[in-house]
């Protein structure tokens, strides 16, 4: 590889890194949109080798004073975020040297903006996106100040090997990462998330079905979308791989024939602890976290929470506590918008009777559309029979949808949606089985809403997550003494997610991966390296149980370790005596003993050097001028060449037989 060819390969690892620690910021989605087409427009100028700014240094400085002045101005003002402005003004600064003369203050000042990129980066999000971004930084940056090291420690205009080159510097960086980890490791810390924001904004937008109505001429593929909307832990945990859950978020009372909705009037004050309802424990403790994907401000628990409480706002700005307000009836909400949440629920335990609250006036939930088609009344009378319990009425609706009617989400537009599913079609999604459940037990005289959320929760380490495809409808009947109470007419195989396949797998994948990275270097702590050097001195064992004869003591491993290394050692420096090998620690100094030898011989033949010329200028020019000692000379400079760069040690035996050639072609 030419000195042109390195000089090209180091700019371009260089703006790499650079553009991958500004995308670390970038994934965030904090980032405004102007500074993000300028330094990727001006990155793309960079790769191309067009140095535009080159010749504008005076007017490019003068611009990055002003924008400082103005960024700094909007973040007193409060127009703008001081860790979004800082990482914007470095991308600005970044790409300015990068489109300028290339110079060593050029590249150092590149890579010290690039550690400021991702500095910012780890500040404003830290997810798994971030982790990606950080890898190829560590990578890039490595490669190019190794690279940068050569060009110095090169002779000007060395052609050097490609190959041993490449495999050096490709070790040299992953021993440096490796060196970083294990200090990542054993430095005594904090959390991270003590500085991260946890609050981006989502790159994909928002996908949460929970919204302010529901339609029942609406797709349904939000069924399809994998995206985890939602984290939860519970207290105590089931220890399941899937929930048999409901997650109420919202409910509905009034149906106009094409779609619910429900009330808007909160009651009170906004409060920071939520009551909805009288209870007895044991309670279900649920710490919850919305995702940015979520996209809404109704808090989600376990079906009849009766306490929603210590609610976060996590946004641009950091992370503050938020009160929550009711909406009577029908849900808990944040009083501010904010990028994602976290908050506690608590919810009866299973083995508790729920009871949630009665309506005063049951009237709102016995209201039906002008426009019923009277088959629904007359239906919902034969099939309940005799029956005047609400709740046998309800299992007896709930056992007929289920077993007369398919679920689908490939549906088409109707005057009437409710007769088209129950009378035309016989197939809907789970929207269309909760209404219909809800009408035809208010066609009968009992009170009854309809419940949105979620069903399901599929665990991915500690905790379990919700997704956007887990979004689901069902009924609630009012039944005296116990309240509301949830039926789900849905067939089984409808109320779960229904992804593609290959998508789907993908996704989890990514998701393990990210409640690997989130577990072992977001939330890593001092605790957890005191946890770990406990079990490396003395791994935890069962109360009254002796390790497993198969597990050795760490003190014999730590011995076997030192005595294996030594021996490798000693096996691997008889190997290079035998061999004639210089040690890798004496290669450097062999190549220099042979470059003097060298040198010496040309003085010995006469040889001029012309102005400014080196060793490796003279040996071409000779060899192409056909000169005696040309010829020889050349391949004996090549052969240094790769012994002092190229990692290619050069042997004994052959070292002799090039200074003997040298000394035959000396006139």
């Amino acid at each position: 590889m030419n000195a042109g060819a390195r000089r090209r390969l180091r700019l371009v690892c260089r703006d790499g890194a650079s553009g991958a620690a500004f995308a670390s910021m970038a994934s965030s989605g904090q980032l405004p949109l102007w500074a993000v087409g300028l330094f990727f427009g001006g990155l793309a100028l960079a790769l191309l080798d067009r140095r535009v700014l080159a010749a504008r240094a005076a007017l490019t400085t003068s611009l990055l004073l002003i924008s400082a002045v103005g960024l700094a101005f909007l973040v007193i003002s409060g127009a703008f975020d001081a860790v979004v402005a800082a990482g914007a003004f470095a991308g600005l600064v970044a790409v300015q040297r990068m489109l300028s003369q290339l110079s060593p203050a050029a590249d150092g000042q590149v890579h010290l903006t690039s550690l400021l990129m991702i500095a910012g980066g780890a500040a404003l999000s830290g997810d798994i996106w971030f982790a990606g971004w950080l890898v190829l930084f560590a990578g890039l940056g490595c490669f190019s100040l190794g690279l940068g090291v050569l060009e110095q420690a090169a002779p000007e205009g060395a052609d050097l090997p490609l190959r041993p080159l490449v495999r050096q510097l490709s070790l040299g960086a992953l021993m440096a990462m490796a060196g970083a980890a294990v200090f990542f490791v054993a430095f005594p810390r904090m959390s991270w998330n003590l500085a991260s924001r946890r609050g981006g904004g989502s790159l994909f937008g928002a996908v949460s079905g929970i919204a302010d109505s529901v339609r029942l001429d609406g797709p349904g593929t939000i069924k399809r979308n994998p995206r985890v909307v939602a984290r939860v832990q519970l207290d105590p945990d089931p220890g399941t791989g899937t929930l048999d859950a409901y997650w109420v978020a919202h409910t509905f009372n009034t149906f106009d024939g094409q779609q619910w909705v429900g009330d808007t009037v909160t009651a009170g004050s906004p409060a920071m602890q939520i009551h909805l309802g009288r209870y007895q424990r044991p309670l279900v403790h649920q710490q919850i976290e919305l995702l940015p994907a979520y996209g809404a401000r109704s808090l989600v628990g376990l079906d009849s929470p009766v306490l929603l409480a210590n609610a976060t706002l996590h946004g641009p700005s950091g992370s503050a506590r938020v009160s929550l307000e009711e909406v009577p009836g029908q849900e808990v909400r944040f009083t501010e918008p904010g990028a994602s949440y976290t908050y506690h629920a608590y919810t009866p335990s299973p083995q508790v009777a729920r009871r949630t609250p009665e309506p005063e006036d049951a009237a709102p939930y016995l209201t039906l559309p002008e426009s019923l088609d009277p088959r629904v009344t007359a239906l919902a009378q034969q099939v309940a029979g005799d029956a005047s319990d609400p709740a046998e009425v309800a299992r007896r609706l709930q056992q007929y949808l289920r077993t007369n009617y398919q679920y689908t989400l490939d549906l088409s537009q109707a005057e009437d949606p409710l007769a088209d599913f129950l009378f035309a079609r016989r197939a809907g999604h789970c929207e269309h089985f909760a209404t219909a459940m809800v009408v035809m037990l208010r066609a009968l005289g009992h009170p009854a809403r309809v419940a949105g959320g979620f069903y399901g929760g599929e665990r991915v380490g500690p905790q379990y997550v919700l997704r956007a495809a887990d979004a689901h409808a069902w009924a609630q009947v009012l039944v005296p003494g116990r309240g509301f109470v949830s039926v789900d007419a849905t067939p089984e195989e409808g109320r779960g997610g229904q992804p593609a396949a290959l998508f789907a797998f993908l996704t989890e994948q990514l998701e393990r991966l990210e409640e690997l990275w989130r577990r072992s270097v977001v939330d890593y702590s001092m605790l957890d390296q005191v946890e770990l050097a406990r079990a490396l001195v003395s791994p935890p064992r069962s109360e009254g149980a002796e390790s497993p004869a198969w597990i050795p003591d760490f003190k014999a491993l730590a011995a076997a370790a030192v005595v294996a290394l030594g021996v490798s050692v000693a096996l691997r420096r008889r190997r290079r005596a035998a061999s004639g090998t210089p040690r890798p620690s004496r290669a450097a100094a062999e190549a220099s003993r042979f470059l003097d030898a060298i040198e010496r011989r040309v003085r010995a033949a006469k040889v001029r050097y012309r102005d400014g010329e080196q060793l490796e200028e003279l040996a071409a020019r000779l060899s192409a001028g056909r000169h005696p000692f040309g010829a020889v000379l050349h391949r004996a400079t090549r052969r240094y060449l790769e012994a002092r760069f190229g990692g290619r040690p050069l042997e004994t035996a052959e070292r002799a037989a090039l200074l003997a050639a040298l000394d035959r072609a000396v006139p």
